[in-house]
This record gives structure tokens, C-alpha cells and sequence, in this order.
């Protein structure tokens, strides 16, 4: 099944049509097709059938910032292959328009725009996403073009003919002249032309060699009432920028814990669950070995790989396994706990904010010898991982050695019922109750004189519920029966009793969830490791002799409102 897109339609956010460009078929009308896809419940469905548009129509989308890309077609084709599409497009507008992307940039711009569609797809088919290709056959803008020259930047793109102008990747708010001709808006570039690598520009030349891997990983994890992890995620992305002239041919190795074995339950095979690749990299290299990325990267910054990390203990699967060092236990910086339900009318919550610099497996014996810091020329045994040197800082905080635990702060929920949340009374840092979202956010500091943030804070408060709560309200009787009224904790003292003899339950304003949000620099809860990044002089080409690139490495934990704690009312 071949994915074929009809149109490809952009609205703002409000709901403004800025782009429509048609491949083939015949798609809605802009008007037609809002209509139809805002008639359904928010928040929209990724992929909605419209059964009303004439003829039937199946719409996917992707929200951006503030845009809505859609992208449609009345065949069946394949899902997956639109949407990923769809974010093609956005990285592509964003290489060559600018980041952030806005409505006014693609207008402005139209010129340039209309020649990437038409290039990216060709009759409907998918056929060119890669921006390094698009610069070869992509022009700008005449006024642009003028500019380039007044700075002394080369106008055409070498080896191309004198029609086709230079493109910049940030050629933002480019000013469009007389409307282009059909044959400008898509030229027709020669097959010699076209750069031998689909993802790297020809002739690539850096003054500065520097080579730099970041690894981002987004934590997700939900505890029972009791405390036990029911769901433990981390998302990863493997972020590469190669600054490096000619066409280099890269290898990085990456390690985890349990080492690079391919056996089912262990190493980085186990760590690194459903992993997506760039076309660079080679798949039959990761499969007999698995840790190395060996490939010939694009110029500048892309992602290269992508990843799911399940996290919680083995056992907690399939029964019980020995346990494998750090592997057997779930380790997380920060971790939240509620009481709520304290007090003498039942309305006050009590927070507990717990956190632990004690990251396993940041141990380095070669720090303690007094070896200097670098990355490693190759590979090392899994177990001691090399120190990393980072642009302008060295090992300073943040760094493998010493994770940074920051911007830590703790969101609490409550009901829409409730009318305020008062008498805040924090151990330390700040709260404070937001009456439009009805959350509570407390944000906790984490610098202090010693470097040491780990401990207990807490957070005490009291809940207030709508004035004709006890007096006018009637009881609800659905929470009545899941929760039955006790005259200790669910009701005021002296509270007047509402018709029927029963006393209302103060349990539906109570939060039943509390997350916790941070950041740490440094450290990844899966313990990926980059053990080495080289390069194969022998098969890399126009590098030229004795070039050492500048190599560094960064690892980063993001988990917004990512720990989550249920609570259990008594």
C-alpha cells in the first residue's frame, strides 16, 4: 500500500486557513474540511474519518506550537507513514523558515514554501523529506539572494546552474518579489546534481570540527496508593551534531547496564525498546552489534536515534529474577507522597517532597586517580565509563560525575468544586493556588551552600469548598455511596444537617493525585551510556590528515509532572 496525501492544509489557532496545497484528487474546501473536523468532540482524534464531506474523506493531523497541519485523503493508505510525514514537514519549514514556526513566517514566505511541497511530494507520493537534498533543488528569494551577496555569501549553490539560487537553513521572513513562474517554484535540477548522500550536502567544509551527542530522556512513572511503581517510562532521544567537513564515517558506542549483550533480559537489547534510527544509520552493524551506531551523518543538528525505556524491576513483570545491581530496584531523584483528609473538619493535606542525589552508577574511579577529563578514543569496559568533557565547563555540576537535580517543584490538583486552598505552610520554598486551573504548585529549591539537596520538605495547607456547601447543596448521592459519611473527618463541626438526615461528604474536594516535576543534568534513569565516539579515518573521505575533532557529550532527565502519586482517602 503506497501512501498518497490529496492536499495538505495549515490553520492557526484560530482556526484561520494560512496554507492549502493541493497534490491530487479532489479535496475539500478549507471551509468544508474545518467545518467537519472541529464538529468533533476536543481534543480531535489524529486520524478522523469524515463521512459528511462529499467525497468521504480521512483527515490527519498534528498540532505545532499554535499551527494544525492536516493532511488528507479518500483511499486507504498508511497511517503512520502521513502523520510521520506531517512532522517531516514541520522540521523541514523550521530548517528553512526558522524556529519558532509561525503562521506569518509561512506567508511571508510563501515562495519558498510552495517549492518545498511541491518537492517533498510528488502527485501525492512521498518522495524527498531529507533538508540537505532540498537545498539542492530549493530557491530563494531574489531580494535574499541580494543580501547574500552585500554580506559576501556565495548566491549559487555550487555545481548547480546560475538560475538556482544559494539557500540558507534560517531564511527567515524572506521578502517575495514578483510573483514567481511555475517553472522557478520547481526546477528541475539534473541528476548530477543531486548529492550522492540523500541526508548531507556536497562538499561540506567546517573551520571547526566538533562532533557533540545529547541524550534526552523524558520520565514517566505512577505509584499506587501504597507506594508500589504500577508504570515506569522513560522516552529517549539521541540528539547528534556534526560540525565536521568532507564525509565522515562515525561510530558511537553506547553501553547500558547489564553490558551490550544480546541476550533477551540484559544490556543495552533489554534498555532500548522499539528503537527508531535515522536512514544514516546501518541496521545490519546494530543488529550483529548491538550499541554501535556506525553511520554518515547529516551536516548540522538531527536526531539520530529514538527509544522507550521500561523501567520498572524485572520481577515485577515475570516473577521474581536475581537481581542485577541497580537493575533491580527503581531509583528516582524525587518522589512524592499526600495525606489528605487531616484535621479536625477534615480539609486540611499534608505534601512530602523526598529527594535523593544518590544516583547509581555515577561512581568514577578514574575522576579519583586524577586522570584527565575527555571522551574516549574507544571502547571501554561497560562498567567504568569514561568522564566527558563538556563545551566550557569541565567537571563542574551538571556533568556525569555530578548530576545537577533542578527546577524542582510539586503540582497538586484539586476539584473544580473547590473555591480556594489557603493557610500554605511549606518547610521550604513556595506554594501557591492558581483559581482558573484549580492547582496547587509548589516549587521547591535546590541550591544550597554545600551542593546537597537531598532530605524531606513538606507542604500543609487547608482546603476551602463552596460557601453553600453544608447549608444549600444537596448531597450527592453517587459520592455518598463510594464514599459514606463520617461525622469525625467528612463533615464541619456543627454543620446544619441537609434533608433526607445525612450529612455531606467533604471527600469529592479532596486532590486524588500529586506529581512532581525536575530536571536533572547529568544523569539518565535508563544508565545509557555513550562509551566512545570515533571516527573510521580510513573510510572517511575529505576530512583531511591529522584533524581531531572536538568531541562532547551531554545526558538530560526531564520529567514534567512525570512522577506521579495516587492517593487513598481514608
Amino acid at each position: 500500500m503506497t501512501a498518497s496525501i490529496e492536499a495538505l492544509y495549515i490553520f492557526d489557532d484560530q482556526r484561520q486557513n494560512v496554507l492549502e496545497h493541493i497534490y491530487t484528487g479532489r479535496p475539500p474546501r478549507p471551509v468544508e474540511l474545518r467545518s467537519s473536523f472541529f464538529s468533533h468532540p476536543t481534543p480531535q482524534s489524529s486520524v478522523l474519518y469524515l463521512a459528511d464531506l462529499n467525497p468521504p474523506t480521512t483527515a490527519y493531523s498534528i498540532w505545532h506550537a499554535n499551527l494544525l497541519l492536516v493532511a488528507t485523503c479518500s483511499a486507504d493508505t498508511q497511517t503512520l507513514a502521513i502523520l510521520e510525514f506531517l512532522r517531516k514537514v514541520v522540521d523541514i519549514f523550521e530548517d528553512f523558515l526558522g524556529s519558532p514556526l509561525l503562521s506569518n513566517k509561512i506567508e511571508e514566505n510563501y515562495e519558498v514554501v510552495a517549492q518545498l511541497l511541491a518537492e517533498v511530494c510528488d502527485g501525492g507520493i512521498i518522495c524527498n523529506t531529507e533538508p540537505n537534498a532540498l537545498r539542492e533543488t530549493v530557491e530563494v528569494s531574489s531580494t535574499l539572494g541580494r543580501l547574500f551577496d552585500q554580506v559576501g555569501i556565495p548566491r549559487f549553490v555550487t555545481g548547480s546552474p546560475p538560475s538556482q539560487q544559494f539557500l540558507t537553513p534560517y531564511s527567515s521572513r524572506a521578502v517575495i518579489g514578483a510573483s514567481p513562474s511555475l517553472s522557478s517554484l520547481r526546477p528541475t535540477p539534473t541528476l548530477s546534481n543531486q548529492p550522492s548522500i540523500p541526508w548531507r550536502k556536497a562538499n561540506v567544509k567546517h573551520t571547526s570540527n566538533e562532533l557533540y551527542v545529547d541524550i534526552l530522556e523524558s520520565l514517566s512513572v505512577i505509584h499506587a496508593p501504597s507506594g508500589r511503581p504500577i508504570s515506569a517510562r522513560a522516552t529517549g532521544s539521541i540528539l547528534f551534531t556534526a560540525k565536521i567537513s568532507g564525509v565522515p564515517e562515525i561510530v558511537l558506542s553506547l553501553s547500558a547496564p547489564g553490558g551490550t549483550s544480546i541476550a533477551k533480559h540484559s544490556g543495552i537489547s533489554r534498555t532500548m525498546a522499539l528503537p527508531s534510527f535515522h536512514p544514516c544509520v546501518r541496521l545490519n552493524r546494530w543488529k550483529e552489534k548491538p550499541g554501535e551506531l556506525s553511520f554518515v551523518p547529516p551536516d548540522g543538528k538531527f536526531m539520530l536515534a529514538g527509544y522507550e525505556v521500561d523501567l520498572l524491576p524485572y520481577s515485577l513483570h515475570h516473577g521474581t529474577l536475581p537481581s542485577r545491581g541497580s537493575e533491580g530496584k527503581l531509583f528516582l531523584p524525587a518522589t512524592v507522597d499526600l495525606r489528605a483528609g487531616l484535621g479536625s473538619s477534615g480539609m486540611d493535606f499534608e505534601a512530602k517532597l523526598t529527594l535523593n542525589t544518590n544516583y547509581p552508577g555515577i561512581s568514577r574511579p578514574d575522576l579519583a586517580a586524577g586522570r584527565p577529563a575527555g571522551l574516549a578514543s574507544s571502547r571501554t569496559n561497560s562498567a567504568h565509563h569514561s568522564p566527558f568533557t563538556f563545551p566550557g565547563v569541565g567537571q563542574q555540576s551538571g556533568t556525569t560525575g555530578t548530576p545537577t537535580l533542578e527546577a524542582v517543584s510539586v503540582i497538586i490538583p484539586f476539584p473544580s468544586e473547590v473555591r480556594n486552598v489557603m493557610d500554605f505552610r511549606p518547610s521550604r520554598g513556595d506554594a501557591a493556588f492558581n483559581l482558573a486551573t484549580k492547582i496547587v504548585e509548589w516549587k521547591v529549591p535546590t541550591s544550597t551552600k554545600d551542593g546537597s539537596v537531598s532530605g524531606t520538605a513538606t507542604l500543609k495547607g487547608t482546603i476551602a469548598g463552596p460557601l453553600d456547601h453544608d447549608a444549600d447543596q444537596p448531597a450527592d448521592p453517587t459520592m455518598e455511596e463510594y464514599y459514606p459519611s463520617s461525622p469525625t473527618h467528612d463533615t464541619d463541626a456543627g454543620a446544619p444537617t441537609p434533608a433526607g438526615g445525612k450529612k455531606r461528604s467533604k471527600k469529592h474536594l479532596l486532590p486524588r493525585t500529586i506529581s512532581t516535576t525536575f530536571t536533572v543534568k547529568g544523569w539518565l534513569p535508563s544508565g545509557i551510556k555513550v562509551d566512545a565516539l570515533t571516527i573510521d579515518t580510513r573510510k572517511s573521505k575529505g576530512l583531511g590528515d591529522g584533524v581531531k575533532p572536538y568531541k562532547g557529550v551531554k545526558y538530560l532527565c526531564v520529567s514534567r509532572r512525570g512522577v506521579e502519586r495516587r492517593v487513598a482517602l481514608s
